[in-house]
């Protein structure tokens, strides 16, 4: 098939969608990437981009088409919505120009803003392809729920956009099976609702050698090590994640180590200065996704977090898949569909979402097993991953989902 996939995010940004587009590829489709430049997380453009400049450029044999984009900043909502705004309406202004010819089927990888489907639906109208929307962050929810926008008017502008944006797509895939009630409640015909999950890249189920991991696992205090890897934000729910460190500040063979960036993380460090959990809370900073294996690899459970809401507690986090790909346990404080995977998987322990205290004396009853027992919560991850989650189980389900729309 020819495929477009609207993103956007994507390469080299790390972000799941670098992989599926390069399986697409490598299954023998013809694939053509639709985005911006790159400037996620961090908010400023990468070396070598900018506003303007370097509008095609190759990416393992795929075309990527970039578009002028205003970079997100940090900790600026107006840069933020700016973002978001630029990338809707820029790109449905180029995108009949940018592009060329039709698509057997266009792809919008909607993680937050859904705004970015509005190029993919003008090719639509233009008689260029049929929409596919993969969605894997329910928007303007998520919004909300992170305080990210309080504006009632703004937010139900928002809401009305999603309902025209999901009930014009020709197919909706949702990543979480919460989801589709959802979507039904917008008007959204189940014909036009099908479950696809999410997947975790192969990095994280490499073997690591011993030797490989090495430099980080100097970088690192000894004790019981749980590993917070990912987006720092404020949908992770760092506050219970805190309460809980400093519950346990005593204990120190429990040390949280967090790898990662974004919009929360200036805040972090400020409250794990104001707190005083400098002993046991040790904050990394960003590195490659090619890096994440080695520190996973140094970690002795996994550590996941979402604020207690209830769009969140529809949603599973990527995040949830990578842990059990790399056969590590997992310490989550979760409601709903996810926390249903983890106790479904045997993987790991969860509380609810906010109980910082639970959160603590889950580490703890963690951080007292025996090394074989944590060994099985991990094996027990990897093979419910294995049965749900694998990436070709999961793109060849893509796959049929692309072609199941009449004229594909």
């Amino acid at each position: 098939m020819k495929i477009l996939i609207v993103s956007q995010y994507f390469w080299p940004e790390n972000m799941r969608i670098n992989e599926l587009a390069s399986s697409l590829q490598q299954r023998g489709h013809q694939v053509t990437v639709f985005t911006g430049k790159p400037n996620y997380p961090a908010g400023e453009y990468f070396p070598g981009y900018s506003l303007f400049g370097c509008s095609r450029e190759q990416y393992e044999g795929m075309e990527v088409v970039r578009i002028p984009l205003l970079a997100r900043g940090r900790n600026s909502h107006l840069r933020l919505a700016l973002n978001y705004a630029c990338f809707a309406v820029v790109g449905s202004l180029l995108a009949p120009f940018r592009l060329r010819g039709s698509f057997d089927a266009i792809l919008v990888f909607a993680v937050s803003p859904l705004t970015q489907a509005l190029p993919a639906l003008v090719l639509k109208m233009l008689g260029r392809g049929l929409v596919h929307i993969w969605l894997l962050d329910l928007w303007p929810d998520s919004l909300s729920a992170t305080s990210a926008v309080r504006s009632k008017s703004v937010l139900w502008i928002a809401r009305i956009m999603s309902k025209l944006i999901h009930r014009a797509a020709d197919m909706n895939l949702v990543c979480s099976r919460g989801f589709r009630e959802r979507l039904a409640a917008l008007g959204v015909s189940p014909e036009r609702i099908r479950y696809l999950p999410n997947f975790a890249e192969d990095i994280y189920g490499r073997r690591v050698e011993q030797n490989e991991a090495a430099r980080h696992d100097a970088l690192l205090p000894a004790g019981f090590r749980i590993l917070f890897a990912g987006n720092v934000g404020y949908a992770q729910d760092f506050p219970t994640i805190l309460h809980a460190a400093e519950m346990l500040r005593c204990e120190r063979g429990v040390q949280w180590i967090i790898v990662g960036d974004g919009r929360a993380s200036e805040w972090l460090s400020q409250e794990i200065a104001r707190r005083g959990p400098e002993q046991t809370v040790h904050t990394m900073g960003r590195f490659p996704l090619e890096e994440m294996p080695m520190w996973y690899e140094c970690a002795d459970a996994m550590m996941v977090a979402l604020r207690s809401d209830p769009i969140f507690a529809l949603t599973l986090p990527g995040k949830v898949q990578s842990c059990m790909a790399a056969s590590k346990p997992i310490l989550a404080a979760l409601d709903g569909e996810p926390a249903r995977v983890i106790q479904e998987a045997r993987c790991g322990i969860c509380v609810p979402a906010g109980d910082g205290t639970g959160l603590a004396e889950a580490a703890l009853q963690l951080s007292r097993m025996h090394a074989n027992e944590l060994r099985e919560l991990g094996l027990n991850g990897r093979a419910y991953f294995d049965r749900h989650f694998e990436r070709q189980m999961v793109i060849a389900q893509l796959e049929d989902c692309l072609a199941a729309v009449p004229g594909c």
